[in-house]
């Protein structure tokens, strides 16, 4: 706004002086101690008013709000979550450590002062009188839509676990690893031990999954590692892909590497280190290298609440590729053959929500779109392995259940099940389930 001002007073002082003199004709020095000089004066009196006002803010403080440039180019408001002191630069030199308010905490992010708007600094509040501040703004309908958001994936934590959660893992301690062909950038905060706190790029064995905190003890690794695929049983093949089974208890290891890996893309989890009551499945591309992880679902051993899935991920460089559908459509298949429902462990994170809404909807619409007369839930409970209450959470948040004479009726009209088919999207890989070579667990004497 600054900058606009300073123009039209500019054009006003010089004005007087543009009696069709021409700097370059006249040697410029009259024109030069008349218009410029004034003009200069006055943006260098903004320019060092600015500049007071900048260096004035700094350090930020924990808490501040400011624009910060992202990596599309815009600004965005950031709120400062933390700051490092940056010991080759000045007195105000600090690396900040800001969560961008509009997107998800995976995208946190360390950030240098060069990226920041400070003119745009809002000063940090007190937490509380923010939530006041912030509360008294919004309407009844927006605040609503905050609470639903705001402890997304943590529904079993109340607010001071919750803060206290967002409190230790605030901060990424691991930026990027490299597992495979591939360097991954992390999202958020998992407990590697402490000797690998000074680190911010880890190295990862992609068979055994072996950590590591140079390439070079990396390559000499891998001369030793005998693994092609993770250790465990083979339990499906359909052309290049493959599903291990790995028991913690046997692999425990391994199992914990992997909830490690794990963790660095899944906010909501709790790091399970009793890993001997799990299991794993490990699904893999395989070529003649060997078979690599692209994803992988955990599950309990012995689950009272009829759990099917522990922790589902697949990985960054493979998503949106089918993958996370058919690690869901497996484990419903494993379901089927242990002769049970199942429903996945809560609370579900933002994308397991979406990925399981999604197969729910496609089973039940699927069948309903095929099936001929009156159905209930509870069969098509026993023909898909879903439980009964995700199949009513499903229809009903589609609209096509009502409840008439003390009875849920499904209405399934076949051009309102084709609109819902078309939004809810592709199936993605099919599990041919002729190629599972399966039994379940059970406990060896």
């Amino acid at each position: 706004m600054g900058s606009s001002a300073n123009t039209e007073t500019a054009i006003i002082i010089a004005s007087p002086a543009s009696n069709n003199q021409n700097p370059a004709t006249n040697g410029g020095d009259a024109n030069q101690n008349h218009t410029p000089a004034g003009i200069l004066a006055l943006t260098n009196s903004e320019s060092d008013a600015s500049k007071k006002r900048r260096m004035g803010v700094l350090p930020l403080e924990v808490g501040t709000r400011v624009m910060c440039q992202w990596r599309d180019g815009k600004y965005h408001p950031v709120k400062v979550i933390e700051r490092r002191k940056n010991y080759n630069g000045g007195h105000n030199d600090y690396e900040y450590y800001v969560h961008y308010t509009e997107f998800n905490r995976r995208l946190d992010e360390w950030i240098k002062l060069e990226q920041l708007d400070l003119d745009s600094v809002e000063c940090a509040l007190d937490e509380k009188v923010e939530d006041k501040v912030t509360s008294l703004k919004m309407t009844r309908h927006q605040k609503r839509k905050i609470d639903e958001t705001h402890v997304e994936g943590h529904e079993e934590l109340d607010a001071a676990s919750l803060r206290e959660h967002e409190e230790f893992t605030k901060v990424k301690n691991i930026a990027t690893i490299e597992l495979g062909k591939y360097e991954i950038e992390t999202w958020y905060f998992s407990p590697f031990p402490p000797e690998y706190n000074d680190c911010v790029k880890l190295f990862f064995c992609e068979f055994c999954l072996s950590f590591m905190k140079r390439k070079e003890q990396l390559q000499r690794h891998m001369r030793k590692c005998d693994l092609k695929h993770p250790p465990g049983d083979e339990i499906y093949r359909s052309s290049t892909l493959s599903m291990f089974e790995v028991d913690g208890k046997k692999n425990k290891v391994y199992a914990q590497n992997l909830c490690y890996l794990a963790k660095l893309f899944l906010d909501h989890k709790t790091l399970y280190y009793d890993v001997d009551l799990f299991l794993f499945y490990i699904l893999c591309e395989c070529d003649d290298r060997g078979c690599h992880m692209v994803g992988y679902f955990s599950k309990e051993k012995h689950s009272e609440e009829a759990y099917n899935l522990a922790c589902i991920l697949t990985l960054p460089p493979y998503q949106r590729k089918g993958y996370g559908k058919f690690l869901i459509a497996f484990s419903y298949e494993l379901s089927k053959k242990e002769g049970k429902v199942g429903t996945p462990e809560r609370p579900l994170s933002d994308l397991g929500l979406v990925s399981y809404r999604g197969y729910w909807t496609r089973i039940l619409l699927d069948i309903l779109k095929k099936h001929k007369g009156n159905i209930s839930i509870k069969e098509l409970s026993d023909m898909t392995a879903i439980k009964a209450e995700d199949i009513l959470s499903t229809l009903q948040s589609l609209e096509l259940i009502q409840y008439r004479k003390g009875q849920h009726v499904i209405c399934a009209d076949p051009k309102v099940l084709d609109r819902h088919l078309k939004a809810a999207g592709r199936g993605g890989l099919d599990v041919d389930v002729s190629k599972m070579i399966w039994t379940p667990y059970k406990e060896q004497s």
